[in-house]
């Protein structure tokens, strides 16, 4: 486990999957992540590398070949390198070896980036394309935050607000994990998305390019809350597992699978196409209070 920290917050991470195990506000005293209980879902923040979601039979089709990978890719149950350390900054390093080329033909370099300033967690991605031919691939967050964030209050006191009033449906998930072919109507003219556990009970609410591009986690009881910015991330899941205390808000630049897919990774919705040598980056910060 590693650490980093400054004069108001206080971070671990795990060197596998390069996972945000904790962020506390040593001001507040607050624990902003979920634990991780098994009972419940064993993981706090799991990186979604190189696919968001589920493929249709758990497998893709690129240049004559059929690969097969698992909900969410692969780097979220591998080992990163930690390649460079300040007290309030780490960075972890994963690159591709004989075992991720079975499952996903594209060599590449992917570094995970956390950084403090003041009460704020930035979590940065760079993927560099270390091959010879254009990549493809999705690339997204998972971190899960306690609701309740303090003693004495319920899961229903707390709400999302996003920064933008939307008019925007959620898109199914079904029963094989795939994203259906049309939405159903949830948000309507409106910011607010009040909290409860009813709302997961059909797996994660998922929304495409919101016009906000950030979201709070807020309390009608407490003062103490979250902003999220998810600037230059076009999808956006909400999950929380069966009667869970967290909700999970998650930027994605790419989706699962939808029930008509093809199963063509270069025809994949949302998949990003980086040419040989490229870099694609995206952050996204968390600021608590």
């Amino acid at each position: 486990m590693f650490s980093i920290q400054n004069d108001c917050l206080s971070v671990t991470i795990h060197s596998k999957g390069a996972e945000l195990k904790s962020l506390y506000n040593k001001h507040t005293g607050i624990g902003y992540l979920w634990s991780g209980d098994p009972a419940y879902w064993a993981k706090t923040s799991p990186v979604l590398f190189p696919i968001v979601g589920t493929l249709k039979n758990d497998a893709f089709n690129y240049a004559g070949h059929s690969y097969h990978l698992g909900r969410h890719g692969f780097a979220r149950d591998m080992d990163f390198t930690v390649t460079d350390e300040t007290p309030s900054s780490i960075t972890f390093t994963l690159t591709s070896n004989d075992a991720t080329l079975q499952k996903f033909p594209f060599p590449f370099h992917f570094d995970i980036i956390y950084s403090l300033a003041k009460d704020e967690l930035k979590v940065g991605y760079r993927v560099v394309n270390t091959g010879g031919n254009t990549m493809y691939f999705s690339l997204g967050a998972h971190p899960a935050f306690n609701v309740p964030l303090i003693p004495g209050s319920d899961y229903a006191d707390y709400y999302l607000e996003f920064d933008k009033t939307e008019n925007a449906g959620r898109w199914p998930i079904s029963k094989d994990g795939l994203i259906e072919a049309t939405s159903v109507p949830l948000l309507d003219n409106t910011q607010v998305l009040p909290l409860t556990k009813e709302l997961f009970r059909d797996d994660a609410i998922v929304f495409k390019k919101l016009r906000s591009t950030s979201v709070s986690l807020l309390s009608n009881r407490s003062p103490h809350g979250l902003r999220f910015d998810y600037s230059g991330f076009p999808y956006l899941g909400i999950w929380a597992a069966n009667n869970a205390d967290f909700v999970c808000i998650e930027p994605w630049c790419g989706i699962a699978d939808s029930v008509s897919s093809n199963q063509q990774l270069e025809d994949k919705e949302g998949v990003n196409s980086l040419p040989p040598n490229d870099i694609f980056e995206r952050s996204w910060m968390v600021k608590v209070f």
